[in-house]
């Protein structure tokens, strides 16, 4: 599996933590310019430090994909730091877990804002400017989605982000069929359980800890597992690979 990304821009949304931290410094190792976008400005600058500081290249970009304003406004600042972005991982995603009898309605509209419409957003500019850029003709358009396990499976307490990730895989699929003949591949990349800031606190609880004992594997997934798919689906030699949907869950949901 190749995974040269030397003559790549590849902007990560929700970079400055969690699996977007860990895509982003394997992206510059790959070679690649790396644009972090993110929220949290400070948490960006201390990643784009500490890839510059391994050698590789890094922008830092504030960006809230729940706002159309700033993601263009991400966009640009990322063609001002390093020309046309050619791919895409549209990784920001929250959780609100809990019984759907108890989740408050404002807590899943604030989750479908980021993880269903953000991912929307996000790949609708990156497409328009890939389009922009050339992409019908070079063919170098590479844009990838986070799903989850929860994408094709049922997950315990956690109706409103499957939910949400099972609509990301359709909306890959689909978006992948409108842009075939953009020159752009749209993917999803569906991980297991992987300990993030998101969860960790619950999966070193019983009930998690419970969970992980059913598991084929009766382990979690680390962050690296997920890297080199992610870093192959932005890469030149995935020219032939799109509306796929891959599952990465160490046999999780067999």
């Amino acid at each position: 599996m190749q995974n040269d990304l030397s003559n790549r821009t590849i902007l990560i949304t929700g970079a400055s933590s969690g699996l977007g931290s860990h895509f982003a410094r394997a992206a510059a190792k790959a070679g690649g310019r790396v644009v972090l976008a993110a929220r949290r400005a400070d948490r960006l600058e201390a990643l784009k430090s500490e890839i510059e500081a391994a050698g590789g290249q890094a922008a830092a970009v504030t960006m809230d994909v729940t706002d159309e304003a700033s993601i263009i406004a991400g966009f640009d600042a990322a063609e001002g730091a390093f020309g046309p972005v050619d791919s895409v991982i549209a990784n920001a995603g929250m959780n609100s877990p809990g019984s759907a009898l108890g989740l408050p309605t404002e807590d899943f509209d604030a989750l479908m804002q980021i993880n269903l419409r953000g991912v929307f957003l996000t790949a609708r500019e990156a497409a328009k400017r890939m389009i922009a850029a050339g992409s019908p003709t070079r063919e170098h358009g590479r844009i990838v989605l986070l799903g989850s396990i929860g994408s094709h499976r049922v997950l315990p307490r956690l109706t409103a982000y499957a939910t949400s990730k099972a609509a990301v895989l359709m909306m890959s699929k689909s978006l992948a069929l409108e842009w075939a003949n953009k020159g752009i591949n749209v993917n999803t990349i569906m991980p297991g359980y992987v300990a993030t800031e998101l969860n960790e606190e619950w999966l070193n609880s019983p009930a998690g800890q419970e969970l992980v004992s059913g598991f084929p594997r009766k382990r979690l997934m680390a962050a690296s597992d997920i890297e080199p798919i992610a870093l192959y689906l932005c890469s030149d030699a995935s020219r032939a690979i799109t509306g796929g949907g891959f599952e990465l869950d160490d046999g999780q949901s067999i």
